[in-house]
């Protein structure tokens, strides 16, 4: 072996990566100090991205399959190097496998209650999870804006900060949606709709797109759900007193088979017999059907005119003292609520009973009689 092939030889002729696990986006193609070789084949797999880095500028960028390194694939980095005319030589340069497949089940959070104020419940604290979909899709974006030099870098570099992003734009949203806790469950989809729209640019300006997002659950704290459980639990129950007498009756049959001495004994007796008086009790007290009873209906006051003025108004006791008191006459004037227009008394069927107890006027005296 001659010494040039010798040369040769500790030059790269083979640009891959082999590896690609669930949390590496990014990993750097390593020389070990040796050169790429002009020529060498670089095989992109599917689902990755080649990005050539020559001295920190961004140069060119490959999709999945195999090329060979001639100045013909590699127009921006041959321009870099000088090329011009097809110089054929040995050349490092960074090569960056960008993993542009999907990653699953990112879990996304808040870390302190978000503060909404609710129709039903008044002022409420929520949290809320969920998991979302990312991926890769211009990866001299990704590198440029977020990779940098780093040679390895996973997930973890930078869920942390989407995930701040999608808290704050998430808790934005369901201030501004104002649906009611009770009915947060049937929106879950339309809620992560919404929110993967709205993060979609941040995302492009990272190089990343979000292709999916669940809001898992939104969940009260848990006294105030211990508190909803009891309130259901109530309605659940129903007829409250119907439930208290069946306890009661339960009850009374247990103490009734304690197999205890004497004092045992005497002791389930007595609370048998306090439990079926209380039962006695509650079945004597009417049970409530549920239903309202109708409204109590309001005395009919009437105004009165009396010399061209209206006066009043009067309810019916007060009219039949004016009526025997002559004030209030068979023509006089009225008028109360529903009535379109003022009508003398002797025409308002409600106040006939009224006028009815006054005696009619006293006949005059018969003339008297010629030579009396």
């Amino acid at each position: 072996m001659g010494l040039w092939d010798k040369i040769r030889g500790e030059f790269i002729d083979i640009v891959e990566w082999l590896g690609g696990d669930t949390e590496t986006l990014v990993h750097r193609f390593e020389r070990y100090g040796n050169e790429i070789k002009y020529g060498a084949k670089l095989v992109v797999r599917e689902g990755q991205a080649a990005v050539f880095v020559n001295e920190g500028q961004m140069a060119d960028v490959f999709t999945p399959g195999t090329y060979t390194l001639e100045t013909q694939n590699i127009p921006i980095l041959s321009t870099l190097k000088g090329w011009k005319y097809g110089f054929e030589s040995p050349f490092k340069a960074e090569v960056y496998f960008v993993n542009t497949r999907r990653f699953t089940d990112l879990r996304w959070g808040t870390k302190n209650p978000i503060m909404l104020r609710d129709p039903e419940f008044g002022p409420i604290r929520l949290r809320a999870f969920g998991t979302y979909v990312i991926k890769v899709d211009d990866p001299a974006v990704f590198i440029r804006e977020v990779v940098g030099t780093d040679g390895t870098f996973t997930t973890d570099e930078i869920t942390g900060q989407l995930r701040n992003h999608l808290v704050s734009r998430f808790t934005d949203l369901l201030g501004e949606s104002k649906i009611p806790v009770l009915d947060l469950a049937a929106n879950y989809d339309e809620l992560g709709e919404f929110l993967r729209e709205r993060m979609a640019p941040e995302f492009e300006g990272y190089g990343l797109i979000m292709s999916s997002l669940l809001v898992e659950n939104i969940s009260l704290p848990p006294a105030v759900e211990e508190a909803l459980d009891k309130r259901s639990s109530m309605g659940v129950i129903g007829n409250l007193a119907a439930y208290t007498q069946f306890q009661a009756a339960e009850a009374m049959e247990k103490a009734a088979e304690n197999p205890g001495g004497m004092a045992a004994g005497g002791m389930g007796m007595g609370m048998g017999f306090a439990m079926a008086n209380q039962m006695g009790q509650n079945m004597n007290q009417p049970q409530s059907s549920g239903a309202m009873p109708p409204p109590i209906q309001q005395p009919s006051t009437y105004w009165v005119a009396v010399d061209g003025a209206q006066t009043g108004p009067f309810n019916m006791d007060t009219l039949k003292q004016q009526a025997l008191a002559g004030r209030l006459t068979r023509e006089s004037m009225v008028w109360t609520e529903g009535m379109a227009n003022w009508q003398m008394a002797k025409d308002v069927p409600a106040l006939v009973s009224v006028l009815g107890q006054v005696p009619p006027p006293i006949p005059p005296a018969p003339p008297a009689a010629p030579g009396a």
